[in-house]
């Protein structure tokens, strides 16, 4: 049986997870070794990141390719029709008669490894809503009504670092973005 290799397939946006679902348990009912299988496994890639809702921080599973679920499997005339006729999948990602497995860098990107399935367990990722050079009025904490401009943004910090005019001079300052809001 030749090597199994990961593709991305198309769905329609929102269907991932039940594609997902359909396509494992699609591979649970295949008897037989999971190395042995034409398709052999089916993630949906995600990522944590934290959001601000309602003034608080929220840890937030996000897709990081929606619309699409990458499978393992060993591409095949067979293979391929019973992934086409999944609820909810429109295509293969690819151009012409077969698609072209992804390519080793981009699972490194996406799993964490050449290959694996393993994705690492990083901290969830700050989404701050703030540009450089956006015009900012902080709303909390000692310098609360002040207006300044983006100078940086630590989003593994979760900081932002805003320029105010204090008595007339320009000061930089490093705030919690949930300090701050954008006009």
């Amino acid at each position: 049986m030749a090597e199994a290799r990961w593709y991305a397939i198309q769905t329609y946006s929102g269907h991932e997870n039940k594609v997902q679902r359909l396509i494992q348990r699609r591979i649970d009912d295949e008897p037989g070794e999971l190395d042995q299988k034409p398709i052999q496994e089916v993630q949906v890639p995600t990522q944590e990141v934290v959001e601000l809702r309602n003034g608080k921080r929220v840890n937030v599973t996000r897709r990081l390719y929606p619309g699409y679920v990458l499978i393992k499997m060993v591409y095949s005339q067979q293979s391929s029709h019973v992934v086409n006729n999944i609820q909810g999948v429109i295509k293969f990602l690819g151009t012409g008669e077969e698609p072209r497995p992804l390519p080793d860098d981009e699972l490194a990107k996406i799993f964490g490894g050449p290959g694996t399935a393993a994705q690492p367990e990083a901290a969830p990722v700050e989404q701050i809503p703030f540009t450089v050079g956006q015009v900012v009025e902080v709303v909390e904490g000692p310098f609360n009504e002040f207006s300044g401009t983006v100078q940086e943004i630590y989003p593994e910090k979760g900081k932002v670092k805003v320029e105010v005019s204090l008595f007339g001079r320009p000061t930089s300052l490093e705030l919690d973005y949930t300090q701050l809001k954008g006009y």
